[in-house]
C-alpha cells in the first residue's frame, strides 16, 4: 500500500523559511536587471564582469515576494503599472563549473491580478546574496512568449 503526504509544498516553504524582522534585520542590495520585450536577457550578457545596461538597484530583505519585487518595478516603469502586465523573474546565479552563469525561472506575477507565485519568496528560491534577478516585462498588448528564456544560449 502506497502512502502519499498531505503536506503541500507551500507549507513545506512556511517551515523552511524563518521570519525576517526587518526592523533589526539589515537589508540586501538587489541587483535587478529588466527587458520590456518579453524575453531575459541572454546568459552571456552577464559574462566577464558585463551587466546589461537596465539596472536597478533594489534595497529588501529575503522575504521579499514576487508581488512585492514587482510592485516595486511598477515605481520605476509606469508604463508596467498596466493592468495585465506580466512580469516573469530568473534567478541570475554564478556557475563556477563553467565559469560563467546559469538561469533558474522562479515565477510569474500579472499586474492588476492575483496568481500563484505573488507570495512566493526569494528566500524559498534559493536567492543567494550576490545572485541577480532578471525580470522579462510583457505589455499587457502582447502575449508573453512560451518560454521566456529564448534566445539566452545553451544554459545547462
Amino acid at each position: 500500500m502506497a502512502l502519499e503526504s498531505r503536506v503541500t509544498q507551500e507549507e513545506i516553504r512556511k517551515v523552511t523559511e524563518k521570519p525576517i524582522d526587518r526592523e533589526k534585520t539589515c537589508p540586501l542590495l538587489l541587483r535587478v536587471f529588466t527587458t520590456n520585450t518579453g524575453r531575459h536577457h541572454r546568459v552571456d550578457e552577464f559574462a566577464r564582469g558585463q551587466v546589461p545596461s537596465s539596472e536597478l538597484q533594489i534595497y529588501t530583505w529575503m522575504d521579499a515576494s514576487l508581488k512585492e519585487l514587482t510592485s516595486l518595478v511598477k515605481e520605476v516603469y509606469p508604463e508596467s503599472r498596466k493592468k495585465g502586465t506580466h512580469f516573469a523573474f530568473a534567478i541570475v546565479y554564478p556557475d563556477p563549473q563553467r565559469n560563467g552563469y546559469r538561469v533558474k525561472d522562479i515565477g510569474n506575477t500579472v499586474s492588476g491580478r492575483k496568481g500563484e507565485n505573488d507570495s512566493m519568496t526569494l528566500q524559498s528560491q534559493r536567492f543567494q546574496i550576490g545572485d541577480y534577478l532578471d525580470i522579462a516585462i510583457t505589455p499587457p498588448n502582447r502575449a508573453p512568449p512560451q518560454n521566456p528564456r529564448m534566445g539566452m544560449g545553451r544554459l545547462f
